[in-house]
């Protein structure tokens, strides 16, 4: 029997989904698109698992690849559920047993009983935990954590992740701040056992041959952070490595950076058409090989905090051994960030500067790990 607030809460969410119809049939015509959204709102080829298995569920490709060591230990029972379409692609290669999860109203129907609901991070859905828990699975929260930009948010409706917290068997947190404050919102069961992405080490697929000169990779980057990149890029300082972060930008980048070259002494190749190192700046317009240029990388431009995105994943290009410089908008990833020390968090207009005076860098070096191997432990429980 649900409550009143469930029930509340799904004609809420009915009304919303109602609402949003049009504008999600408009966005559907997009080829990002075209298979996420029919998946997730109209359930298009969008079957349930099937019953009594291991239940993992992530957001994107950094949790999904963070997640893999774990899902690995129950291959042949693993149902995996993801949101994004990067996500989805990167959920594939583990498993061909791989779903969208669906809009919350589509759940009650679309749920099937499960031994155990493993979710990682900040997935925080109020049907998803209810329901599976309603339906017999134990329920954990793994990798969790409530960062300093968004506690504030999290306070604000504290109510609501009570609720939450509620159908929650068992929190994994990836430190004693994330287990105050997890506490603090409702969890209870909380163990901490630092951040899991650091329980699988960065694997190289294919070794590329390292140019001589200095190699500064502009990695993950996104909207206006190529544009600040070039204008801080001499072609004294080494060659350039441009990988966005979204491959949907590859044409515009193409274009910033065939403008930024007109009338300079400097050379420009699209990785996709000659695959090597040889001119100044190279777009890497290909999915899947930034550890492989990490590899052969001295530094990296860390992109998503030059902008107010949050950052992206320091622990790989730390474990090659690149010098690490980034913006100061990291609020998605300080507690990686947290987990090694000797980077530099800088302001916009000191990028020139700091590439001007590379050799003067330290390498950063990591502190901390975690283990998969009480999540593991706690499965292993209910099978």
């Amino acid at each position: 029997m649900l409550s009143l607030f469930s029930i509340f809460y799904y004609l809420l969410l009915s009304f919303i989904y109602i609402l949003a119809i049009p504008y999600l049939i408009f966005k559907s015509r997009n080829s990002k698109y075209r298979q996420a959204i029919p998946a997730k709102f109209f359930l298009k080829d969008n079957i349930p698992f099937k019953e009594n298995g291991v239940w993992f569920h992530s957001c994107s490709m950094g949790e999904t690849k963070a997640i893999k060591p774990l899902i690995e230990n129950y291959l042949k029972n693993a149902n995996i559920s993801v949101i994004t379409n990067t996500g989805f692609e990167e959920a594939k290669k583990i498993s061909s047993n791989v779903r969208y999860l669906p809009f919350e109203i589509f759940l009650p129907f679309w749920i099937t009983k499960q031994k155990v609901l493993v979710v990682m991070e900040a997935e925080l859905w109020y049907l998803l935990f209810l329901l599976a828990k309603k339906k017999g699975a134990k329920t954990l929260l793994i990798n969790a954590r409530i960062s300093d930009k968004s506690y504030k948010s999290y306070k604000r409706f504290s109510f609501f992740y009570k609720k939450i917290f509620k159908n929650i068997d068992k929190v994994f947190a990836q430190s004693e701040v994330d287990k105050q404050r997890l506490e603090e919102l409702g969890a209870s069961n909380i163990e901490v056992i630092g951040n899991i992405k650091l329980a699988q080490l960065p694997k190289v697929n294919f070794e590329l041959e390292k140019p001589t000169q200095v190699v500064i990779t502009a990695a993950s980057t996104h909207e206006n952070e190529e544009k600040l990149i070039l204008n801080a890029y001499k072609k004294e300082q080494g060659k350039l490595i441009i990988v966005p972060r979204h491959p949907e930008r590859f044409e515009k980048v193409d274009l910033l950076i065939k403008e930024f070259v007109k009338d300079k002494d400097i050379s420009y190749q699209r990785y996709s058409i000659k695959e090597d190192f040889k001119s100044d700046i190279i777009l890497v317009d290909k999915m899947g090989i930034l550890n492989d240029i990490y590899a052969i990388s001295d530094v990296v431009i860390l992109g998503g905090a030059f902008e107010k995105i949050g950052g992206h994943n320091p622990i790989e290009p730390a474990f090659f051994n690149c010098k690490i410089i980034s913006g100061k908008n990291i609020f998605n990833q300080k507690s990686l960030f947290d987990c090694m020390k000797n980077y530099y968090l800088i302001q916009n207009d000191e990028l020139g500067e700091y590439l001007n005076n590379l050799e003067d860098l330290e390498k950063p070096i990591l502190t901390k790990a975690g283990s998969i191997e009480p999540i593991i432990k706690e499965i292993n429980r209910w099978l």
